[in-house]
């Protein structure tokens, strides 16, 4: 089978089994032809699998692509050297009947006179990987600019700990930061819960928790190519079988981690995957932004479509010829300023940040 036009060729391609080759190196098994990468992106494409994709990820590599998760990001120290911040880690009560959670405290060196605005980290690696240092460096940017006071929140991972534990531990952390306002100086309704790819999906549920248990008040909820529904039979996801970054493969195994024999049943529980959530109302407003060529691209779209049939306020942003995560790692092209000024745009409207 030829392998699908993707835009300019990567090198170091891999052979498919029928001597194709992908232009970024993963075969492309689907039947779907898949939205073309946008040719200033694809550098970054390959960068960003030499980094992150050295072993697939499947049910025996979860651990060895824990050990190179854990490789691939700086220690907290090196992230805040040279920067306005100050940090501490911090171990807080985690949910019922369960572990104690670890968090990272991030705080701008000078803070602003009055309560400042604050945002809940959650990290991604599909909920089977990484930890809450992929987080910070977001965080450490924010207090930088904004003043903003930022948690980054170490939630436990599957399959020692399926769902919905992980975004239990969310949850423990949005309870503690809305409890303990006063002692971190921050607004309790100005609080934000984001994530990036897993963290995207977590961050939803922990809306879904805020407002199905009558919990702390979320000012918004920002939802980065988020991963929502553990099904994973969209077209979008039928498009990246094999072909890109978190590709197909990758999500089902990190699914299965997560929700067992219980997936593609209804017992899997919308704090789990929030696509999941049979209603969508009452939910803060909801930034969503996703690439148009990546496995989660329709998902995203259908979460949005569904707040928006409620009556409730999403902001959905589709970019064309984006990959997962394109924007953090392809910074200088141009729909990537365009996706991080739209972000920026939104979270000075929903944080009322001023600076």
């Amino acid at each position: 089978m030829a392998a699908p036009d993707l835009g300019p060729v990567v090198t170091g391609a891999a052979t498919t089994e029928t001597g194709a080759t992908s232009a970024t190196g993963r075969s492309a098994t689907g039947s779907v032809p898949p939205v073309p990468y946008d040719p200033e992106l694809v550098e970054g494409l390959a960068a960003f699998l030499d980094l992150v994709e050295i072993v697939p990820l499947r049910a025996g590599t979860i651990l060895a692509n824990r050990a190179h998760f854990a490789t691939i990001v700086p220690p907290m120290a090196v992230q805040a050297e040279g920067r306005a911040v100050t940090w501490e880690d911090r171990t807080i009560p985690g949910p019922d009947g369960a572990p104690d959670v670890d968090i990272t405290i991030v705080r701008p060196s000078s803070p602003r006179p009055g309560p400042a605005p604050a945002v809940l980290s959650i990290h991604g690696g599909g909920m089977v990987l990484g930890t809450r240092f992929f987080g910070t460096p977001e965080l450490v940017d924010l207090a930088e600019r904004h003043g903003v006071v930022g948690v980054a929140v170490e939630y436990r991972l599957a399959p020692e700990h399926p769902g919905p534990a992980q975004a239990e531990d969310c949850y423990a952390a949005l309870v503690w930061m809305a409890a303990h306002a006063d002692q971190l100086g921050i607004d309790p309704e100005r609080i934000l819960a984001s994530g990036q790819s897993a963290g995207g999906g977590l961050s939803a549920a922990v809306a879904l928790l805020a407002r199905d248990r009558r919990g702390p008040h979320l000012a918004g909820q920002l939802l980065g190519c988020p991963m929502l529904d553990d099904r994973n039979e969209t077209v979008s996801a039928r498009q990246y079988d094999g072909i890109g970054a978190w590709d197909r493969n990758n999500n089902d195994t990190a699914w299965t981690a997560i929700a067992g024999a219980d997936r593609f049943t209804d017992r899997v529980s919308p704090y789990t995957a929030a696509a999941r959530a049979e209603d969508l109302s009452g939910l803060p407003p909801a930034f969503i932004e996703v690439g148009a060529a990546e496995t989660f691209r329709d998902e995203a779209v259908d979460y949005a479509s569904r707040i928006w049939a409620t009556g409730g306020q999403a902001e959905l942003h589709v970019w064309a010829g984006g990959y997962h995560g394109f924007s953090g790692f392809s910074p200088d092209a141009i729909v990537s300023v365009a996706a991080n000024a739209a972000r920026e745009s939104w979270l000075r409207r929903v944080l009322r940040l001023d600076g």
